[in-house]
């Protein structure tokens, strides 16, 4: 297959991203009282002090992303030289060497790595919590826009489905690089959607795994330390949290209201769904609470159930309207989708609303979504990621035999 999912534009970058692991304090079902907990929680409060946004993916790993505090600490090493001394003065460590350059893709990175002690520090910068994890493991810094050629050497067991990499390394695709080349439509074909969300990750263009990040990890944190996480979750403008011009927009909104009521002035909220017009929608704008007042206790979500066939992250920047899209090959016959999910020719050239035609550069395969079935209002179509030559990226749907714009990508 000539086409592959779209690049560049087409597949917005991942946030770039510090992980600092501490290997030592991974297993909070040791029976110890919860001091484990106690002490990654404790590692968690001091790197607020770097930054305010600190994520708990899971006992022992946090991320922070480190854009914001490049900007204010100089560079990169600097903010990983706070973090590292900051981290190990917590746990009562020396201070621990921060990452270095990424290996190369002719390198063996972290099976090189000596064996765990009972409690370090390790620290990574990559795009995504996937390839920050390696990184960490190797004691790396990844270049940005360089992940896919830093995930290219590690061995395939390394995305953590034995079966999957069992049968990759039978196929002679025994590295992430391997298994990235192959064609997404193969991999689809013959793995299914698991199979393809890992290829995605192999390839650099999903940043996590299912399972790694554990739930509720900030509330054990909380339930160990016996009182809530001293964060700053609230820093003007610079970390891109409440500033003076949100709160005066929040003003203006709220008079909007008071003139023309509560429905007049709505905001989109995310919800369930499995295209990016499913999932939003606009509810009446609610002022937030001010900082000197109470927070009111969030009620306990249920876990989101599945949808098949979701669109994967990312999602597009914006939603597009109901704008018709006609999708040709070279000899300029339409190209449609089959019963089976599958491209009726190469795309070639695009023409959105009747507008001039767009040389293709790049498509992802379609993927088939059926909703409701069962009755008179059964939806089938498909959705198709595509990349022009102008360098824009659309999410498109097929259904009932024409081509649309739902979304595109900046």
């Amino acid at each position: 297959m000539t086409g592959s999912a779209p690049t560049g534009s087409a597949e917005p970058v991942l946030p770039r991203l510090l992980l600092v692991e501490c290997p030592g304090l991974d297993t909070p079902e040791v029976d110890d009282g919860g001091e484990h907990l106690r002490r990654f929680g404790r590692v968690v409060e001091s790197l607020s002090s770097v930054c305010p946004w600190v994520d708990a993916v899971r006992p022992g790993v946090c991320t922070l992303p480190i854009k914001g505090p490049t900007r204010y600490f100089g560079t990169e090493e600097a903010v990983l030289a706070r973090v590292a001394r900051t981290a190990a003065a917590v746990l009562g460590l020396p201070a621990a060497p921060g990452p270095t350059a990424a290996p190369g893709p002719t390198a063996a990175p972290g099976p090189d790595r000596p064996a765990v002690q009972a409690e370090e520090v390790r620290l990574g910068v990559a795009e995504g919590v996937f390839a920050a994890a390696l990184a960490a493991r190797a004691g790396a810094t990844v270049p940005a826009g360089e992940t896919a050629r830093f995930l290219a050497p590690w061995p395939v067991d390394v995305l953590g489905d034995p079966e999957l990499a069992a049968v990759l390394v039978r196929l002679g695709l025994s590295t992430l690089g391997r298994f990235a080349a192959v064609p997404a439509a193969d991999v689809l074909a013959r793995f299914g959607t698991t199979g393809a969300r890992s290829h995605r990750v192999a390839r650099g263009l999903d940043g996590e795994l299912p399972g790694y990040r554990v739930a509720g990890t900030g509330a054990r944190l909380v339930a160990a330390l016996g009182r809530a996480l001293a964060l700053q979750d609230r820093q003007p403008g610079f970390w891109g949290g409440m500033s003076a011009a949100d709160e005066r927009a929040g003003e203006v909104l709220t008079a909007l209201q008071r003139r023309l009521g509560a429905d007049a002035v709505t905001v989109p909220v995310l919800e369930g769904g499995r295209g990016p017009q499913d999932r939003c929608r606009l509810v009446p704008w609610s002022p937030p609470a001010a900082a000197h007042e109470p927070r009111t206790p969030r009620r306990k979500v249920p876990p989101e159930p599945p949808w098949p066939g979701r669109l994967p992250p990312p999602a597009p920047a914006r939603v597009a309207g109901e704008r018709p899209v006609e999708v040709v090959d070279g000899e300029g016959a339409p190209v449609g989708v089959t019963a089976r999910g599958l491209l009726t020719g190469e795309p070639a050239r695009l023409s959105v609303g009747g507008g001039p035609w767009t040389t293709v550069v790049a498509w992802s395969a379609p993927w088939p979504v059926e909703e409701r079935w069962w009755s008179m209002a059964r939806r089938r179509g498909a959705r198709l990621q595509i990349l022009t030559a102008d360098g824009t990226a659309r999410l498109l749907v097929a259904e009932r035999g024409s081509w649309r714009v739902e979304g595109t990508y900046d």
